[in-house]
C-alpha cells in the first residue's frame, strides 16, 4: 500500500512539472507525449495491492464473493478512451474470474457514461440508474445469472386518522382527477423512511393535521401499474391517532377535506373500493376494539450489526410473546 502511495505522489509531481514545461508547447508530439505519460501514471493507481503489476481496476469484495468497482473514485484522466478502458477492463474480468468472483458490479457516473459502451463490449448489461450514476453488471461463473433484479416495486402509503371520540376519518378529494372521490391523504414512501413516518408525513402535508402511527390496516399489491411507470406497486393503509383537528390543506393537492363520518364513507359511492372496504374495517375497529384489526409494529435487531428492523404482526397473548433476545436472527 505504501510503494502504491509514493508511486502515486511521485507521478502527480512529474505531472505537475510536465505541465509547466510545456505549458507554452503546443506541438502535436508535446501533447500526445504529456497524454501519454499522464495514461501511464494513472494505471500505477489502478494496480492491486497484492504486490503484483497487474493493471486492474480496484474494487470491493462483498460477502457473496461479488467485486463492486466505484469510477468515481477512480483516478482517470479526462482523455482516456473507451479502448484503453475496454482493455484494463479486461485484464481486470481475467484477473477476477482466476480469484473465482461471482460477478462484477460496475458503478459509472454520468460525466463517465462513454465507458458504458466499452463495458458492454466485455458482456457487461444495465441492471440500474439512479441520479447520477449507472450500475452495470456481469455474472461471471458458467450457466445463468443468479444476480437480483432491481427494485420493482414502489410503495405508497396512506393515513386513516381516526378521531375515537366521534367516529370521524380524515379524508381528501384529490386534485385534478377526472374523477373527485373520498380517499385517505398519503403518498409514496421515501428511501429508507418507515411506513409509518411516510403516513404521518403525507398526511400533514397534505392537510396540515399532525398525527401518530397506530397500526398498520391493509396492503395492496397491483403490478403493471401505469403510475410505477408498468411495475408494481404496493399501497399500504396505516391506522393513524390526530394530535390536532384543524384543517389547513394543500390546495395544490387536494380539492377537498374534510372530518368524515366513518359510516358515510363506508356508505357513499363517492369513494374508492379500497377506501370503503377499509371504512368498513374501521367501524368494525371503532365498534368492537381495535385490537381486532390492527397490525402493530415492533422494532427488533437485525442480524446486521447496529441495525434493526421493523415487524408487523397481530399481538400475541403475553405468554407467548418472544423475548428479542431470543429470536433466531436470519436475513
Amino acid at each position: 500500500m505504501r510503494v502504491i502511495y509514493n508511486m502515486a505522489s511521485l507521478s502527480h509531481k512529474l505531472q505537475t512539472i510536465l505541465r509547466n514545461a510545456l505549458s507554452n508547447k503546443t506541438s502535436f508530439a508535446h501533447t500526445t507525449f504529456f497524454r501519454a505519460f499522464t495514461w501511464s501514471a494513472s494505471r500505477l493507481q489502478l494496480q492491486t495491492t497484492q504486490g503484483t503489476n497487474a493493471n486492474v481496476l480496484i474494487g470491493d469484495v462483498d460477502r457473496f464473493g461479488g467485486v463492486t468497482v466505484n469510477l468515481v473514485e477512480s483516478d482517470f484522466t479526462s482523455d482516456i478512451s473507451e479502448g484503453v478502458f475496454c482493455n484494463l477492463l479486461r485484464d481486470s474480468l481475467t484477473r477476477w474470474r482466476t480469484e473465482g468472483r461471482t460477478a462484477v458490479w460496475l458503478q459509472v457516473p454520468i460525466s463517465l457514461s462513454r465507458f458504458v459502451a466499452a463495458a458492454s463490449v466485455q458482456g457487461f448489461t444495465y441492471h440500474h440508474a439512479n441520479k447520477d450514476r449507472a450500475i452495470l453488471a456481469l455474472w461471471l461463473p458458467d450457466g445463468q445469472s443468479r444476480l437480483p433484479g432491481f427494485a420493482t416495486h414502489q410503495v405508497g402509503v396512506a393515513g386513516a386518522v381516526v378521531d375515537e371520540s366521534n367516529g370521524k376519518v380524515l379524508v381528501v378529494q384529490d386534485k385534478n382527477k377526472t374523477v373527485n372521490a373520498w380517499k385517505f391523504p398519503g403518498g409514496l414512501s421515501d428511501p429508507g423512511e418507515n411506513i409509518g413516518t411516510t403516513a404521518v408525513r403525507e398526511v400533514f402535508e397534505e392537510t396540515g393535521v399532525r398525527s401518530e402511527f397506530k397500526s398498520l390496516l391493509s396492503i395492496r399489491q397491483q403490478h403493471n401499474h401505469p403510475g410505477a411507470f408498468g411495475m408494481s406497486d404496493m399501497y399500504i393503509v396505516c391506522r393513524l391517532s390526530p394530535l390536532t383537528y384543524d384543517i389547513n390543506f394543500c390546495t395544490q393537492e387536494c380539492l377537498r377535506c374534510e372530518w368524515l363520518e366513518l359510516t358515510e364513507l363506508a356508505e357513499t359511492g363517492d369513494t374508492t373500493p379500497i377506501t370503503s372496504r377499509l371504512a368498513k374495517l374501521l367501524l368494525h375497529g371503532l365498534n368492537q376494539g381495535f385490537d381486532k384489526i390492527d397490525l402493530p409494529m415492533e422494532e427488533l435487531p437485525a442480524v446486521y450489526s447496529g441495525r434493526f428492523y421493523q415487524l408487523y404482526h397481530r399481538k400475541l397473548p403475553q405468554a407467548h410473546e418472544q423475548r428479542p433476545e431470543d429470536e433466531v436472527h436470519r436475513p
